[in-house]
Parts: C-alpha cells; structure tokens; sequence
C-alpha cells in the first residue's frame, strides 16, 4: 500500500486541522482540572482544590494564544473557542470556588444560598455580556473571577458577616460602571502589572504549598498586591469620568 503524500496542499489542510483541534481538545481540559478541584473541595482539601484551579488558569492563560497562531477560528469555523472558553471558565471561576464557599462554611447558614445565588446568577449574566471589556482591555465590572475572592476568604477567614458583605459588594460591582485590570492586556503600565501578578502567582502558590496558612507576610504581601489592582481600576474608572 503506497503512503498517503503528506506533501499535497488537502493533505496540509487536514494536519493543520487536526492540529487546530488538538487546541479546543486542550481549552476542553480545563473542565477536566475543574471537576478535579470540584473533587478535592468536596474532601474538603481546599490547598489541592487551588492546585488544580492554578493548572486550569495556566490552561486558560495559553489556549488563546495558540488558538491565534494556529488560525484555529479560520480552520475550525464550526467550533466557537470563545463559547467553549466561556463554558470551562464558569465552571473553574465560579462554580468550584462557589461549593468551596460554601463547603468550608465561609458564610453565615442564613445567607449561604443566597450568596450562591448571588455569585452564580451575576457570573452567568456577566458572562454573557458581549461588551464585558472596554475598548483599552479593561474588564467592566468585577468580572466574575471568584476563584480568586475564595482565595482571599480561605487565605483571612474573615467573620461569617462580612464573607457575606464581601460576596455581595462583588456581585453589585459585576454591573456598576467601574472596571478592572486585565493584568495581560492593558496597555498602560503593562510592565508594572505583569511584575505584579508574577509576584502575586509565587505568593499564592507559596500560600497554597502551606497548606492556605503562609507566614503573615506572605498574607500582607498578598493582600497589598489585590489592593493595588483594585486601585488600578479604580483610577482608570476616575479618569474616565473627566
């Protein structure tokens, strides 16, 4: 049986497409790291929960990037890398840091189903919202990324009350007109916030490595590194306005 020529542009075509949807193959796994941390929040290992949701960002950091350099929309028109990002996201932003929430008994027992309510109903919402960025790449509103409000809960396990004030402060700000800092794609002091979020990536990993109980450092530097995000957007918001 002669080989078949590999050489002939349909040939070309098919490993391009191929490879094309090795690309949605691995964005998809992110829902696979998902229902592993699902799974460890369950056996109440909120340290291994992070660990999988630190693999899943990493995933979601560098699918787009391999989807634009391998044309992956313009050979794969069929399949929507924006929906299936989309689909993984609110399972590993949303859904597995809300069961943590509510696993670890963040929350007063008064309020805990509708603080879920709160995070599922205005992520859904935000997700589906076709003008999340502004045109400079800064998020409108808080944008759903509750991963990282857990995160913080776990890491200063404040008083049940103010969990519950902290949850629903976040969900009014997902519709205000503030925005936030997408470390990666905002052009103005790029350099800064890179530097910033690398610093904030070590420290976690430091945080989640201890077990969520680092020394009261890594905790200060952790906390200064979220304000200053916070302020970031915040002036971006103020200048606007002028």
């Amino acid at each position: 049986m002669t080989a078949p020529d590999l050489s002939t542009p349909s040939s070309r075509l098919r490993g391009r497409r191929a490879t094309a949807f090795l690309v949605h193959v691995f964005t998809a796994s992110g829902a696979v790291l998902g229902l592993l941390a699902l799974d460890a929040a369950v056996r109440g290992s909120f340290a291994a929960m992070f660990g999988w949701l630190a693999a899943a960002l990493v995933v979601d950091g560098v699918d787009g990037t391999l989807a634009r350099r391998l044309r992956v929309a313009e050979l794969l028109p069929r399949w929507s890398g924006d929906a299936l990002d989309l689909v993984v996201d609110y399972l590993t932003y949303v859904v597995v840091p809300a069961y943590a929430l509510l696993a670890a008994g963040l929350l007063p027992p008064v309020a805990e189903i509708a603080c879920l309510a709160a995070i599922l109903v205005s992520s859904a919402l935000y997700f589906a919202d076709r003008q999340m960025k502004t045109g400079d790449n800064y998020f409108r509103g808080f944008p759903a990324v509750w991963n990282v409000v857990v995160f913080y809960l776990l890491l200063l396990r404040p008083e049940p009350w103010l969990a519950a004030a902290g949850v629903a402060a976040f969900t009014v700000l997902t519709f205000l007109p503030v925005v936030f800092v997408h470390p990666l794609r905002v052009k103005r002091f790029r350099g800064l916030n890179i530097a910033m979020l690398t610093a904030w990536a070590v420290l976690a990993l430091w945080a989640v490595a201890t077990d969520m109980r680092p020394d009261p450092a890594v905790t200060a530097a952790l906390c200064a590194i979220a304000l200053y995000f916070i302020l970031a957007g915040l002036f971006r918001s103020r200048a606007a306005e002028r």
